[in-house]
């Protein structure tokens, strides 16, 4: 079985959040139980494009409406991915330093179009072409009614919704830019009056998931305007659980660690890394270290960040310490925390990431929307217990330690609620033996993608047979 995994992200070429992880993993994992599982993507100017070399296997030019476009398919000289990478060149629209901007429309829509165009010249095609996201919402559809890729409407479609609050909106002024179809099917691109790639991706897909069962579920009660359809195509809705790179993400192994670790020596691996970063930020080793790593956002719920800190630190003996950036309001309250048990680095550092999930004590996701959450299974894997909101991912992979879990958990999101969350967590740490014992059972959760990927295959041999 040959699969096409088509995405703006993938892991370590370009990588905004989450989505990078999935498709920079789910496809070795794929090879590794004998799918032939290959990646699309955006040939972006970055540094990873920079430092590797490529082929040209293709070149040709696409049109979008009455402008034509020279593009290539580069494919990646000695991969060391686990899969093959494909990457599409626009130079007059794709190749940009940013993933995602305000010209996102036309780029996103030239990247699936020429990856079309390509696969309607391969002697071989794919035997599914499975899709992530708006960036490549519109394939599914393009596959099933675009006159010139009628030779493709037979191969299955499936789609796995990262994050449902980005649609990719585009007004119907613009649907010039599709290649013909019938114009009576328009009504598939259309949701609410606009075209909406991630919509018509539900309703033209042969099966649509999503990155955990619990937020399959949530997402017919809030789903940033998409609930009706969701519901409406819940039979061909599943949830399917990510998984982690466990290669990547492995403490006995990492590069970027201060000192390595494995659940036999977790404990004295984690002080190693703790007093790295105690000592870089300016915090005291003996107090409990609580991090967050992420983007500053309300879905994270970094709007409350502030208050919540300031009352943390203020009832509790802990240091707080932060990576992440976002919302600017939230990054300037954040500066004017005076507190010495509390110190950030704005902006994102990957090598600093694995550090603070290797030395924190605990992790802190009060996440208002979390369709799986990685930061969670890093956390465990690293020894790092996590103090997580109750929904989404957080919601299946977490339990709380009152109910014979490993972690603390919370229902709601405010200042008061992640504050007892943390005062909870501030409690269980005192008690030294039963904390390095949950630290130690934490490590050996098997958050692989092996199971995940297996569920992926099961499903698409599930599209063969109906195919058949």
């Amino acid at each position: 079985m040959n699969v096409l995994h088509i995405s703006a992200e993938c892991f370590p070429i370009a990588k905004v959040g989450g989505l990078a992880d999935v498709v920079g993993a789910l496809p070795k994992y794929q090879k590794e139980i004998g799918v032939n599982s290959n990646v699309v993507m955006p040939y972006y100017n970055n540094k990873f494009t920079a430092n590797n070399s490529f082929d040209l296997i293709y070149e040709n030019a696409i049109a979008l409406g009455h402008d034509y476009y020279n593009f290539k398919i580069l494919k990646l000289k000695d991969s060391t991915l686990g899969f093959d990478l494909f990457c599409i060149d626009v130079p007059n629209l794709v190749y940009k330093e940013y993933v995602y901007s305000n010209d996102d429309t036309k780029r996103f829509l030239a990247f699936q179009i020429a990856a079309l165009d390509w696969l309607l010249t391969l002697n071989e095609q794919p035997n599914i072409i499975h899709v992530h996201d708006h960036h490549t919402g519109l394939i599914p559809f393009m596959v099933q009614e675009c006159h010139k890729y009628a030779a493709l409407k037979n191969i299955p479609t499936v789609l796995t919704i990262h994050n449902a609050q980005y649609q990719g909106w585009f007004s119907h002024d613009s649907v010039n830019l599709i290649p013909p179809f019938d114009f009576s099917k328009v009504g598939l691109l259309d949701w609410k009056g606009i075209i909406n790639p991630l919509a018509a991706a539900i309703k033209c897909a042969w099966k649509v998931t999503t990155v955990s069962p619990s937020y399959m579920e949530e997402l017919k009660q809030g789903a940033n305007g998409l609930e009706s359809l969701l519901s409406h195509e819940s039979a061909k809705c599943v949830g399917i659980l990510n998984g982690i790179d466990w290669n990547v993400w492995n403490p006995e192994t990492d590069k970027m660690l201060k000192q390595n670790f494995n659940h036999t020596n977790v404990i004295t691996g984690k002080k190693g890394n703790k007093k790295y970063l105690c000592e870089k930020f300016k915090l005291a080793e003996s107090k409990p270290l609580f991090a967050f790593i992420g983007r500053l956002v309300g879905e994270k719920g970094a709007d409350l960040f502030p208050q919540i800190f300031e009352k943390a630190l203020a009832e509790n003996d802990i240091s707080i310490l932060l990576l992440g950036s976002g919302h600017k309001e939230t990054e300037a309250r954040l500066a004017n925390i005076n507190n010495k048990n509390y110190n950030s680095f704005i902006g994102y550092d990957e090598s600093l990431a694995h550090v603070i999930y290797a030395g924190a004590d605990f992790l802190l996701m009060p996440s208002r929307v979390e369709p799986c959450g990685l930061n969670q299974m890093y956390s465990l894997r690293y020894g790092t217990i996590p103090v997580v909101n109750a929904i989404g991912g957080l919601k299946d992979t977490i339990i709380d330690i009152k109910n014979d879990g490993f972690g603390i958990c919370h229902n709601t999101v405010n200042v008061e609620e992640v504050t007892h969350a943390i005062s909870r967590a501030t409690e269980y740490y005192k008690n030294k033996k039963v904390f390095q014992k949950n630290v130690t059972k934490v490590m050996k959760i098997n958050n692989s993608w092996s199971n995940s990927a297996q569920l992926y295959v099961n499903l698409y041999k599930s599209l063969q047979q109906t195919k058949k």
